[in-house]
C-alpha cells in the first residue's frame, strides 16, 4: 500500500510516539509510507533514519491553501491510495484537498484525544462527508464520539500499541544518573506523573494527605508551572521537575517511581500508562475517557473518580504500601502491555482495516 501519514504537531506528546510507531511499522512491512508535517519537530528527528519518507509540510492554518495544493501534489506524484490525516489543522487541509482536486484516495481521521471542539451539526457533517472513515484509539472515546453525534458505523477501534524491543537494554547507569540529576535516593518513595499539563493540580490537592517525607517528580512540564498550587495547598513533600525528557529518559526514569500517577480528562488512550506498566511500575489514573480501556481497575492499577482528591490519596496509598497488591499490579500491567497493547497487534489492526477500506467502495461527497 501507498500511504500517506499528515500531521501538524510532533512534539512533546504520546501522540507523536504513536505516530512514529504506526509509520515506521507500516515502513518495515514494505508498505510505501510518507509522513508530511513540520521538519523541526522531535516526530521528524525521530523518523530521520527510518523507511519512511518524511516530506516538510507547513500546515500553517485549517484554511491553508496552499498545504492543500501540496497535499494533493503528493498524492498525485506517489500515487498515495490511503490519507490518515492525525492532528486538527491537518484533518480540515486533507478534506479539502480530496473535495476541491476530486483525489481518488481513501481519507481517514485519527482521534487520539476526547473531542472538544466538536458536536455541532456543521462540523459533525464536514468530518463525516468529509472522510470514509475515523480511527479512535479506545472502545470508551468511540462512545464519546457517539455521544457527539457521530454515527457508530463511521468509526472504528484500533488501540495504540508499544513496541518491545524499546524497553530492552535499560541502562542502569542512566538509571542512576536520573536518579542523582533529580536528587533522590534509593531509600526514597516517590510519586510520579510524566504528561503535558493534564490537570496535574489534581495530585498537588492529593499531597497534603500523604506522607511529608514521600517525593514527587512530574515529567513534561516547565519548571513552576505549579507552584501557585504547591504554595496555596501548603505542600510539604519535596516537589522535583523533571523537565521535558526524551522519550529514551522517560522509560528510565519509570524504574525510579514507586507509582505513576496521571490525573488526566484528556486522554482518549494513556500511552504514558502502559509504557509505566511494561516498566514495572504501578499506576493510578482518572476514571474518565480512554484511561478506563487501559487501566482495569484493581487489576493492573486503580482509578479515581475525577476531583474526588481523597479517593486518588486512598488509592496512592494503596498502590504503595500495600505489597500484595502493588506486586500483582506489576505483574498483571506487564500482561497489559505486551500481550493487549504490543505495536505488532496495532500494526495487524491497521493494515487489516486499510486493505478492507481499498476493497470497500469510494465515498461519494
Amino acid at each position: 500500500m501507498r500511504i500517506l501519514l499528515t500531521t501538524y504537531q510532533g512534539g512533546l506528546a504520546g501522540s507523536t510516539h504513536s505516530i512514529a510507531f504506526l509509520a515506521e511499522g507500516l515502513a518495515n512491512r514494505g508498505h510505501q509510507v510518507y509522513l508530511a508535517g513540520k521538519k523541526d519537530t522531535r516526530l521528524f528527528e525521530k523518523l530521520k533514519n527510518t523507511a519512511v519518507h518524511l516530506v516538510p509540510m507547513r500546515f500553517k492554518s485549517k484554511l491553508d491553501m496552499q498545504t492543500v495544493k501540496a497535499i494533493k501534489e503528493l498524492v498525485e506524484a506517489e500515487k498515495i491510495e490511503v490519507i490518515n490525516a492525525q492532528s486538527s489543522k491537518d484533518r480540515y487541509l486533507a478534506i479539502f484537498a480530496k473535495w476541491k482536486y476530486k483525489l481518488d484516495v481513501k481519507l481517514v481521521h485519527t482521534r487520539r484525544q476526547r473531542p472538544e471542539s466538536i458536536g455541532g451539526w456543521l462540523q459533525n457533517s464536514f468530518y463525516i462527508k468529509g472522510t470514509d472513515k475515523i480511527v479512535v484509539v479506545s472502545d470508551e472515546l468511540k462512545n464519546i464520539f457517539i455521544q457527539k453525534g457521530f454515527p457508530a458505523e463511521h468509526l472504528h477501534v484500533i488501540y495504540n500499541g508499544t513496541p518491545a524491543e524499546q524497553y530492552q537494554n535499560i541502562d542502569e547507569q542512566r538509571v542512576q544518573e536520573l536518579r542523582n540529576e533529580l536528587a533522590l535516593s534509593s531509600n526514597d518513595t516517590v510519586i510520579g506523573c510524566v504528561a503535558r499539563m493534564k490537570e496535574q493540580d489534581q495530585l498537588v490537592k492529593a499531597l497534603p494527605h500523604l506522607d511529608e517525607n514521600i517525593k514527587v517528580v512530574f515529567a513534561g512540564i516547565p519548571e513552576g508551572s505549579l507552584d501557585h498550587y504547591i504554595k496555596r495547598y501548603k505542600v510539604k513533600q519535596k516537589v522535583i521537575y523533571a523537565g521535558k525528557l526524551s522519550h529514551r529518559d522517560t522509560l528510565h526514569l519509570y524504574k525510579l517511581l514507586n507509582v505513576n500517577v496521571l490525573p488526566s480528562t484528556m486522554d482518549g488512550f494513556g500511552l504514558v500508562l502502559v509504557e509505566a506498566m511494561a516498566m514495572g511500575t504501578p499506576v493510578v489514573a482518572t476514571r474518565s475517557g480512554g484511561i478506563v480501556d487501559v487501566v482495569d481497575d484493581g487489576i493492573n492499577g486503580l482509578l479515581f473518580e475525577n476531583n474526588n482528591i481523597p479517593d486518588l490519596s486512598k488509592k496512592i496509598k494503596t498502590v504503595l504500601f500495600d505489597d500484595e497488591v502493588r506486586q500483582s499490579f506489576i505483574k498483571n500491567g506487564k500482561v497489559t502491555a505486551f500481550e493487549k497493547f504490543s505495536l505488532d497487534k496495532t500494526i495487524d489492526n491497521y493494515e487489516k482495516f486499510f486493505y478492507e477500506l481499498l476493497e470497500s467502495p469510494t465515498l461519494k461527497n
